[in-house]
């Protein structure tokens, strides 16, 4: 039966094409449900199950419990990334070579991450040894620090694995010679570094860090491999340290938010939700001139407030509402326009995987990002709807005329009452004190498997198992690229990186308003080529402090810095959002960048008014 769910055409495969297939699946799921479970339970116990039995809520140890395994399915989430070559990097130098160089490099890649996979697994090794010989005890489950740590040396080799694999699959396309020129070239990269050529640690961490994002290694590894080779070579901090960060880092409840949220959206995506919210903004905002357009902006604003992502916003809303908008008249690119906009909505109300990870970054409250988020959110959203209207009434483009009364909005209220739900616990269990922002993203991702399975049973026995895979794929390449940002921040520190970037820009101006402008400019680049998530784990240690210096508040630099990136969702030419919309409709990127335009500068004029206006990020949070 399990093996029939994990891989339906298992018995055409063999045992042993079986066990490849489904290596990692069985732990993946049983892990993910289980931290789910404990969270909730965890929270539940606090207050209702401690009432009604008067015994204590959960001990320390379940915390403990539902860290340790994040850990565990994180890394061993990662293989499966690899196998399915899923993984966060800029592909702008990449995407422009032909397919025999693009062959080469990804051979390149894959040897470089297998670099630093070979690294982490004896060094993991090393530091499990220790462990035993010495052995700590975690003081919630009273076991040896040995069990968690023994992750590192197993989820690595499994990496390695993994990529030997890729890189024998690659082989078999790319030939013999092909394949010796990208070993040769990987070993060129390396060279200065075995021959012993001296560079400073600021050179060898940014050189090698700009040369392998450039060539397509996953950025997350890029980070982890340039920390090594500065390590390596300059001495700034123990080889061994980056192992120990490896899990330290992510060993952080906060963190745990991630693949939570993350969770709740693809359970509730998967049964039925964005139709049924489309339903209802379609009936509050049909009637008006540009009502299809309207109606999916509005839609693009709820499923943020579940998603917090805004690709995933423009798969959901965007195959549903782009034919449709089509087929009622609408240009064809300003319906993947307006879709790809409002998508980027999706980062900045909450809750918003963006401000979790700002929030761990800077040592912000999570709380308060998602609260002055929301206004933003809300204006960016009114001023898309603001645009669609007039440019609709201007081309002629009307609602759809059909029968609307009292009685057919609160039906189509009361189909879509499941999925209202999710930001009411969200947001109202963490400003009504109840939970932390970690235990309401379990809590709404238990919720949202439960209605999925049971009420409108859009998860099922054909399905289940790959909503579990995406759910631990997406985010664990999420926080592998959070563990390297750490390794790569701290060496930054150590060698006081930060503060020299600051003390230079500080010595050009003082002008608050110039610094802003400034680094605005800076964002709004890098959002052209590099994910959101990525961007903020690396330049949050560098520019926090310049902000801080001008005194400009760190929740409202974090809504700054998000809206900033969201804006890079459609940005072209490497837009995220523009990519996901060009697929749905099938057109040309070219054709929707010039209809996004002026939708374009209206979200700049936003995010200025956002960066010079501090009262509208933080007019909800009490002083």
């Amino acid at each position: 039966m399990l093996a029939h769910i994990l891989d339906p055409a298992h018995k055409t495969r063999g045992f042993w094409g079986w066990l490849d297939e489904n290596l990692e699946k069985p732990f993946l799921f049983v892990g993910l449900l289980a931290i789910i479970f404990i969270i909730t339970w965890q929270t539940l116990s606090r207050y209702i199950l401690a009432k009604l039995t008067g015994s204590a809520s959960a001990g320390a140890w379940s915390e403990e419990l539902a860290r340790f395994i994040f850990i565990w399915i994180s890394y061993l989430a990662i293989p499966l990334a690899i196998k399915n070559r899923e993984n966060i990097r800029v592909d702008i130098l990449f995407d422009r070579l032909s397919e025999r160089w693009q062959g080469i490099f990804w051979i390149v890649n894959d040897l470089c991450f297998l670099v630093l996979a070979v690294a982490v697994t004896f060094l993991g090794a090393d530091k499990l040894r220790i462990l035993t010989d010495y052995p700590q005890i975690a003081p919630g489950l009273n076991i040896s620090y040995a069990i968690p740590y023994a992750i590192l040396p197993i989820g690595f080799a499994l990496m390695c694995l993994r990529l030997g694999q890729d890189i024998y699959q690659q082989y078999q396309k790319t030939g013999l010679n092909d394949s010796l020129l990208a070993v040769l070239i990987t070993a060129v990269l390396f060279t200065p570094v075995l021959i012993g050529v001296k560079f400073s640690a600021p050179a060898l961490l940014f050189g090698y860090f700009l040369v392998f994002i450039a060539i397509g290694v996953p950025i997350g590894i890029s980070l982890g491999l340039a920390a090594l080779v500065t390590v390596t070579v300059s001495g700034t901090l123990p080889v061994a340290y980056i192992a120990q960060t490896a899990f330290t880092s992510i060993d952080s409840f906060p963190i745990m938010a991630i693949p939570f949220f993350i969770a709740a959206g693809i359970f509730m995506g998967a049964g039925g939700l964005s139709t049924r919210l489309l339903n209802l903004a379609d009936e509050l905002l049909g009637p008006l001139p540009g009502g299809m357009a309207l109606a999916t902006i509005a839609t693009c604003m709820f499923f943020a407030a579940i998603s917090g992502s805004g690709p995933a916003t423009v798969a959901a809303i965007g195959s549903l509402t782009i034919p449709a908008m089509i087929e009622r008249g609408y240009d064809k690119f300003f319906s993947c326009a307006v879709v790809a906009a409002a998508g980027a909505i999706g980062v900045m109300i909450p809750p918003s995987n963006p401000f979790v990870i700002y929030g761990v970054a800077a040592q912000a409250s999570i709380g308060n990002l998602f609260i002055a988020g929301i206004v933003p959110g809300l204006l960016t959203g009114l001023v898309l709807m603001g645009f669609s209207y007039v440019y609709s009434k201007k081309k002629g483009w009307m609602g759809e005329e059909k029968d609307r009364s009292i009685k057919s909005v609160f039906k189509a209220f009361w189909n879509a009452k499941l999925a209202l739900m999710v930001p009411v616990i969200v947001l109202g269990g963490i400003y009504g004190g109840l939970m932390t922002p970690t235990e309401a993203a379990a809590v709404a991702a238990f919720y949202g498997l439960i209605v999925g399975l049971f009420v409108y049973k859009g998860l099922n026995r054909q399905n289940l198992v790959k909503t579990f895979m995406d759910v631990c794929s997406t985010s664990a390449i999420v926080i592998i690229l959070m563990a390297m940002a750490k390794v790569f921040g701290n060496v930054m520190t150590i060698e006081q990186i930060p503060t020299a970037i600051a003390n230079f820009i500080l010595g050009l101006t003082n002008s608050k308003i110039v610094i802003l402008l400034l680094i605005n400019v800076l964002l709004l680049f890098i959002g052209t080529f590099m994910e959101a998530l990525a961007a903020i784990v690396i330049l949050v240690p560098i520019l926090l402090p310049i902000v801080l210096k001008v005194g400009v508040d760190p929740i409202h630099f974090g809504i700054i810095m998000v809206v900033n990136l969201a804006i890079g969702f459609v940005t072209p030419p490497v837009g995220v959002n523009l990519f996901v919309a060009a697929g749905v409709a099938r057109v040309k990127l070219g054709d929707i960048s010039k209809q996004i335009v002026p939708i374009l500068a209206l979200m700049i004029l936003v995010l200025l008014a956002i960066t010079y206006i501090p009262a509208i990020s933080l007019c909800l949070i009490d002083g």
